[in-house]
């Protein structure tokens, strides 16, 4: 067992290393959270569902379809941030502590300025992602990307194909380095508002090169996961959002030792 310190002021943190069914035992966590709390768990993913659907359209409107892929990749991204409530609810469930709504709403009060500081972390990964996608429909697609009708069938031609490769490389750049960074941060945050935004996303860090292979799974299941949410346009969010925000608590809570 490894152990990092937190502050000063706190009890060091102690990281256990897992085998690869854990991520499947998160899972099957995470289930049960939300068949303990399923009212505000599909309220959370409602709402996301509604904002990304209230973006595709915009996109749309604003002529901007092209930029549906990358925003829709990029969900993933900041993803950490969009579950800090449902983090909360899995907590409260772990304390037999009362769960409601205001609760849930109100978690990101337990650690304000860090949390925050992780947000903006993920905003600048999700700004970075972004310039890089338009860079690379500029360079396959001219300065005038394909529209809405014509997305599809531009990406997946043979002139896309090349687009396509380049585009998931640099998507699974960003993907790794933006998990590794985050995977337990912000459930860290919520459980010890003691810690600061830097060791959190430290010990993440460290977290995943300890159990670098159950984290990669992880990885891919929750990103699988994301996806398919998005891809059916976005109403998929509902059951998914909540799911991957319960089980990556208990993620959080199987790989850090909990306080005594």
């Amino acid at each position: 067992m490894h152990t990092i310190s937190v502050s000063d002021q706190s009890r060091p943190l102690r990281l256990r290393e897992v085998s690869l069914d854990h991520p499947w035992r998160w899972l099957a966590a995470g289930w049960l959270d939300m068949c303990s709390e399923p009212a505000l768990s599909y309220f959370y993913g409602a709402v996301f569902a509604a904002l990304g659907t209230l973006m595709l359209v915009g996109l749309e409107q604003w002529g901007m379809a092209w930029l549906i892929l990358p925003l829709a990749f990029g969900f993933a991204l900041v993803g950490p941030m969009a579950a800090v409530g449902l983090y909360e609810i899995s907590r409260r469930l772990d304390a037999g502590e009362a769960v409601g709504l205001g609760a849930a709403l109100g978690a990101v009060r337990r650690n304000p300025g860090q949390i925050a500081l992780v947000g903006m972390f993920l905003v600048v990964a999700l700004l970075v992602w972004v310039r890089l996608a338009m860079l690379e429909f500029m360079l396959f697609f001219g300065s005038q990307p394909p529209t809405l009708d014509h997305l599809l069938g531009a990406v997946l031609s043979p002139e896309g194909v090349p687009f396509l490769l380049v585009g998931m490389a640099s998507g699974a750049v960003m993907a790794v380095l933006t998990f590794a960074m985050t995977a337990i941060a912000v459930p860290l945050l919520v459980d010890r508002p003691d810690c600061d935004a830097v060791t959190a996303m430290l010990t993440s860090l460290e977290t995943v090169r300890r159990n670098f292979r159950p984290m990669m799974l992880w990885a891919f299941l929750a990103g699988s996961a994301a996806l398919v949410g998005v891809g059916l346009f976005f109403v998929g969010l509902v059951v998914v959002l909540p799911l991957l925000g319960h089980a990556t608590w208990h993620a959080y809570r199987d790989l850090v030792e909990s306080q005594k």
